[in-house]
């Protein structure tokens, strides 16, 4: 068909150019946006006197419709059109003649395709959150559940020093809790309105720019028009914001993946979210967890694609900017998609708790513990680490736990071990008395799980 900016041209433009330039196979999903902006450049038209009413609700109701029928599957947005905004208008005309021609009254495709992407990105944003919220409650619960859950904490994967399960979920906690709050800090910046900026210079037309803003839920409308046709800025925030998103995903999926393993057996993932081997029948493997960290990736080459594309472009807008669409679809329905699997995932996991404290107990997390107890007794940190690195040779020597010792064992070493020494090194001594806000203790964690409700409660 003929495209609609075709008045200039005297020969038809080569297949093979136009679907290189075209845009409809990847625009045509912000076909809603489409129609809602134009809605509202309707209604600011014939508030400023430059269509009439007539011409408004005929214009309106004809959008209506289209938006009507693709919804319901009897309009199809096919690939005999550029664009989603040339699919949109020609139906248009199609369907109410001449006055569909004054649709684009005051309006650039430059323009129109920057609000487009900013009512989709700005939705995709909410959902993103909402997604971000449902992981934030399962691990709530998680952390509710699990105060007296006792587990290694690791440092370089070596078992460090005794924590619990609620601890450990805590630390995502916060991690995807600073996600939302990045989602948050993107939507308040982008929130104003490229629409009346023009190809660049914005337009001769009296258009009220505040009102069509109000009327998108905007915060107001952009001041400068070359940079409203031309900034990206939004998107690579959320590609970069995404991108961290996926990070936090891949670093819980690898801890998944390893607790899952023979050798730790602390979780046991539910059917639904793993598989088997083809031909080894006693395989059970983490798919949506490795597939997760793998799919982290592809979101972080969205964002270097993105960078790189825009770190040339002179003012203002350049067709080098259509690239943005393709990279970031992907990225949020990758980011969508990964967040909802994984948060099945965890929601569904049972913890071999039983496994969890064991693994605590045999790998001396309790040693800096013993240390502490020599310290409290009079012997000087340097001695008393020393003599505990003893004890941990023993011990491996034996291949029993610190727990395990006779106090006979314990006065061998050094003579300052009485009975006491016991509690002091219980899992339950080693987490309960780290009680400063943010340790694993039951009173610090409570006081934090308190806190993360009343958070969620006010969200």
């Amino acid at each position: 068909m003929a495209q609609l900016w075709g008045g200039r041209f005297t020969k038809e433009t080569d297949k093979l150019v136009y679907n290189f330039n075209a845009s409809i196979s990847f625009d045509k999903r912000f076909y809603r946006q489409d129609i809602r902006g134009s809605i509202a450049h309707v209604a600011m038209l014939a508030k400023r006197g430059i269509l009439t009413e007539e011409e408004k609700e005929k214009i309106t109701d004809g959008l209506n419709g289209i938006l009507r029928d693709v919804e319901n599957g009897s309009l199809e947005i096919t690939d005999e059109y550029e664009d989603i905004h040339s699919f949109v208008e020609a139906n248009l005309i199609d369907r109410i003649g001449d006055a569909g021609k004054k649709l684009h009254t005051g309006r650039s495709r430059n323009d129109q395709v920057a609000l487009d992407m900013k009512l989709y990105t700005r939705d995709e944003i909410i959902e993103l959150d909402g997604l971000l919220k449902e992981l934030l409650e399962v691990l709530l619960k998680l952390m509710k559940e699990n105060v007296e859950t006792y587990m290694p904490g690791f440092t370089h994967l070596q078992k460090a020093q005794p924590i619990t399960l609620a601890h450990h979920m805590g630390a995502y906690f916060e991690m995807f809790k600073r996600d939302r709050s990045r989602m948050k800090d993107i939507y308040k910046r982008m929130n104003y309105c490229p629409l009346g900026s023009g190809a660049l210079a914005g337009t001769t037309y009296p258009l009220d720019r505040e009102y069509t803003a109000e009327l998108l839920e905007f915060d107001g409308p952009t001041l400068n028009s070359m940079d409203s046709v031309s900034d990206r800025d939004y998107l690579i925030e959320l590609l970069s914001a995404m991108s961290t998103v996926m990070m936090h995903l891949s670093r819980f999926s690898e801890e998944v993946i390893i607790w899952n393993t023979n050798e730790y057996k602390f979780v046991e993932i539910d059917d639904a979210y793993s598989t088997g081997s083809s031909i080894m029948p006693q395989k059970k493997n983490p798919d949506i967890a490795e597939l997760v960290r793998g799919k982290t990736g592809r979101v972080y080459g969205a964002l270097m694609s993105l960078l790189t594309t825009m770190k040339g472009l002179p003012l203002a807008y350049n067709k080098d900017m259509q690239e943005d669409k393709e990279f970031v679809f992907d990225a949020i329905d990758t980011t969508k998609g990964c967040l909802a699997l994984f948060t099945g995932m965890l929601k569904t996991m049972k913890f071999n708790k039983e496994r969890m404290e064991e693994s605590a107990k045999h790998g001396f997390t309790n040693a800096t513990d013993a240390a502490d107890y020599l310290v409290n007794h009079g012997v000087p940190f340097r001695d008393a680490h020393g003599i505990v690195g003893r004890l941990v040779l023993y011990c491996l020597e034996k291949k029993i736990a610190l727990d395990d010792m006779t106090l006979d064992e314990f006065k061998a070493i050094s003579p300052v071990f009485e009975d006491d020494i016991y509690d002091a090194i219980s899992m339950k001594t080693c987490v309960e008395t780290r009680n400063t806000i943010g340790a694993p203790g039951k009173a610090a964690m409570e006081q934090v799980i308190a806190a993360e409700e009343a958070y969620l409660a006010a969200e």
